[in-house]
């Protein structure tokens, strides 16, 4: 899974396509991701210490993977990301469309360095 925490992504499908935010959170076992102000739904609450009000209350829900295609920060597009190794063994994210790296997926290995 190429997108994390605290990326911006654009949305692909539904409701709100076309809505670019930052990632909340990343369900990787579900291949779910939650995206700030994307796909909010009503849960009802019922009054408490913690919630005094009680009432309706608007919270962001998952969203598939699928649907999300992350936002390059040098080109500005969103765009598919691929993976490459560096030539110190180091694995990295990258964009498909400018070639600009993304940041680092996994740390150096000696099997990966180039010589």
């Amino acid at each position: 899974m190429h997108i994390r925490v605290h990326d911006t992504v654009e949305v692909q499908a539904g409701d709100d396509r076309g809505v670019r935010a930052k990632v909340l959170s990343v369900d990787r076992a579900a291949g779910k991701l939650v995206v700030e102000g994307v796909n909010r739904a009503y849960k009802h609450v019922r009054r408490s210490q913690r919630n005094p009000q009680g009432g309706r209350l608007s919270k962001e829900m998952p969203i598939q993977l699928a649907n999300v295609l992350l936002v390059c920060e040098r080109c500005g597009a969103a765009t598919r990301t691929g993976a490459r190794y560096l030539r110190d063994g180091s694995k990295e994210r990258f964009c498909r469309k400018c070639g600009e790296g993304l940041g680092q997926v996994a740390p150096p290995r000696a099997a990966y360095a180039s010589r």
